[in-house]
């Protein structure tokens, strides 16, 4: 015979069962949670452990404002591009940048253009400093291209130099570097994408210096 309290607990356990097939049912319906992604950046220019001494600066060099960076449409994020095919962009899913490139290459950009010795001061925005020139850059593609053996990254920058008392673009250039990659997979990317990156930020640094250079001198 089954008493009143042995009824309660009947009650209690089938309840608590109930919940938990509830609970169980819930679980198996919820998505399964993606692996956390690896997060690759570009390195410094320079080697580690080294230190690159910069260029005496020149008397009368200008003052540079460096713009933060853009890119063109898709360049905007932090997902790897990769194409198979032409005019196709691809992500990889377990792999993506610390943050979008555009954010990453302007320290390094700063870096670079203060070791020319062209400028007085390189200054990077936002700031409220004024300068005699300003530099807008662009990324256009920066890209892991698997469209040839071995694959291959593919970077490609717009410069324009302003003077920024007349607004006028004083001189601009396309920066398009491509480097082989060591492996087929994202890493070799990335390692061919810092290559790219470095050799375009070297060759912008020199562009910007020699424009510099052939411009009026600042009298002291």
């Amino acid at each position: 015979m089954i008493t009143l309290s042995s009824q309660h607990r009947l009650c209690h356990f089938g309840a608590m069962a109930l919940v938990a097939s509830l609970l169980c049912g819930c679980s198996m319906l919820l998505p399964a949670k993606s692996p956390t992604p690896t997060l690759y950046s570009f390195d410094s220019p320079q080697p580690v452990g080294q230190t690159v001494s910069a260029a005496p600066v020149k008397m009368g060099a200008p003052t540079l404002i460096v713009s933060i960076p853009r890119a063109a449409s898709g360049f905007d994020s932090q997902q790897i591009i990769y194409i198979r095919q032409a005019h196709t962009f691809e992500y990889f899913r377990q792999s993506q940048w610390a943050d979008a490139p555009a954010g990453m290459i302007l320290p390094l950009i700063v870096a670079a253009l203060e070791r020319s010795g062209q400028f007085s001061a390189v200054i990077q925005s936002p700031t409220s400093a004024v300068g005699q020139l300003r530099l807008d850059v662009e990324i256009v593609r920066l890209q892991h291209e698997f469209l040839t053996l071995p694959s291959q990254a593919h970077f490609t920058l717009r410069a324009h130099l302003l003077d920024t008392a007349t607004r006028q673009v004083v001189a601009w250039r396309e920066f398009d570097t491509i480097v082989p990659s060591a492996s087929e997979d994202p890493y070799g990317g990335v390692l061919a994408a810092n290559s790219a990156v470095r050799l375009v930020i070297e060759q912008l640094a020199l562009f910007c210096g020699q424009t510099a250079g052939n411009l009026p001198k600042i009298q002291p």
